[in-house]
C-alpha cells in the first residue's frame, strides 16, 4: 500500500507540473497577446457546389474529350442561368447542415446555439435543418440545453431532421428526439436512455492509515454520498431518489416528442444497433447522412453552416488545461454531477 501512496503522490505531482508548466506559459502569452482577440466566424459552405466539383473530377477522369465538352458546357450553362435568376424568385427547398460532435459536457453547444440563431433569421417554412448528431451522452443540464436550442427550430416550425452515423445515445437521444425525424445507418448506436451517477469511495482505505476527513455543510442533503467520507444508507437512498426522478423527467421528454415510443421498452439504459432501433421505434428510416444529403441536392440548396467562436491563445491553453484535468477526474468530478447513460 505504501508504494501506491508513493506512486499515486508521484503521479500527482508530475501533473501538477504539467498544469504549472502550462499556466507559466499562458501567463507569458497574455503580455505578449496584449489581449487580443479575433472574431467570432459563421461559415456558409455550399455542399451542392462541392458535390458538383466531386462529379466534375470524376467525369473529367472517366468520359471521352468529346463527352466532357459537352458535360462542362452544359454545366457552365445551368450555373449561368441559377445567376441570372433573381435571389428572391429562386425559392426552391433550402437544406441547412449543422454539425454536433458532443462530449460529456456538450461544449459544442456554445456553437450550435449561434449556428441555430443564424439560420432562423432566413428559414422559411419549406426549408429544412439536418443536424449531423454525434453523442454518447453527459451531463443532464448541458445535454438539455443542447436539446433545448433545437426545440427552438420546432417552435419556429423549420422541420428538423437528425441522422446518426455512429451513435446517439443517452443525452444524445434527449437531443435527436426533438427532431421530426431521425435517420440512422445500420450499424448507429442509438438508445441508451438512462441515468447514471458512480464515484470511488476512499473511506475505508484512509481509515486504515489513520487519515480522517471532515466535511461541514448546511442543509440535509446539500451533498449526498461523498468520496472520503463514510455513506450512510440514506445518503444512497437521497441518490437513488435523484436518480429516479431525473430519469423520469428524461422519459416525460421524450414522450412528449416521440409519444408512439413505448418507454417500458425503450427507457430500460439499455442501447440498440440501427436496425433494431427502426423496429422499436427509436428512428423512422435506415440511410446514412451522406446518402440523404446526395440524394437531397437533387431538389434543394444545400448549405453547410457552422460557427466557430476565435479564442485567445490564452483560452486555448486554459482550455487545453482543462481538457486535460477532465481526463485525469473522469469518473468522478462527472459523477458528482449526474450525468446521463
Amino acid at each position: 500500500m505504501t508504494e501506491f501512496l508513493l506512486e499515486y503522490g508521484l503521479f500527482l505531482a508530475k501533473t501538477a507540473t504539467v498544469v504549472a508548466g502550462i499556466l507559466i506559459i499562458a501567463g507569458a502569452s497574455i503580455t505578449m497577446s496584449k489581449r487580443t482577440r479575433l472574431p467570432d466566424k459563421l461559415e456558409i459552405k455550399n455542399l451542392n457546389h462541392k458535390f458538383d466539383q466531386m462529379q466534375q473530377v470524376m467525369k473529367c477522369e472517366l468520359l471521352s474529350k468529346k463527352e466532357w465538352k459537352k458535360f462542362h458546357k452544359e454545366a457552365k450553362a445551368r450555373l449561368k442561368a441559377e445567376k441570372k435568376q433573381p435571389h428572391e424568385e429562386n425559392r426552391e427547398k433550402r437544406i441547412f447542415v449543422l454539425n454536433f460532435h458532443g462530449d460529456i459536457k456538450a461544449t459544442a453547444v456554445a456553437s450550435l446555439r449561434e449556428e441555430i440563431t443564424a439560420v432562423l433569421t432566413v428559414a422559411a417554412a419549406n426549408d429544412e435543418v439536418v443536424l449531423r448528431l454525434e453523442n454518447t451522452g453527459g451531463l443532464v443540464h448541458e445535454h438539455g440545453l443542447a436539446a433545448s436550442q433545437l426545440k427552438r427550430l420546432r417552435d419556429a416550425k423549420v422541420p428538423l431532421t437528425v441522422t446518426v452515423d455512429k451513435v446517439a445515445a443517452s443525452g444524445g437521444y434527449m437531443m435527436a428526439c426533438v427532431a421530426d425525424r431521425i435517420l440512422a445507418a445500420p450499424f448507429a448506436i442509438v438508445g441508451s436512455i438512462g441515468v447514471l451517477a458512480q464515484l470511488p469511495n476512499f473511506h475505508d482505505l484512509m481509515s486504515r492509515h489513520g487519515i480522517t476527513f471532515e466535511q461541514e455543510t448546511a442543509g440535509e442533503y446539500k451533498r449526498t454520498i461523498t468520496m472520503f467520507g463514510q455513506n450512510t444508507e440514506k445518503e444512497r437512498a437521497k441518490l437513488r431518489e435523484q436518480i429516479e426522478e431525473t430519469h423520469t423527467i428524461f422519459k416525460d421528454f421524450i414522450a412528449e416528442h416521440r409519444p408512439a415510443l413505448d418507454l417500458a421498452k425503450v427507457a430500460t439504459g439499455e442501447y440498440w444497433y440501427g436496425t433494431k432501433a427502426l423496429e422499436l421505434g427509436l428512428v423512422d428510416k435506415l440511410v446514412t447522412s451522406d446518402d440523404y444529403l446526395l440524394s437531397a441536392r437533387e431538389s434543394a440548396r444545400l448549405f453547410e453552416v457552422s460557427y466557430t467562436a476565435k479564442k485567445r491563445v490564452t483560452e486555448r491553453l486554459l482550455s487545453s488545461v482543462q481538457s486535460a484535468l477532465a481526463r485525469l477526474t473522469a469518473g468522478v468530478g462527472g459523477a458528482l454531477r449526474a450525468p446521463l447513460g
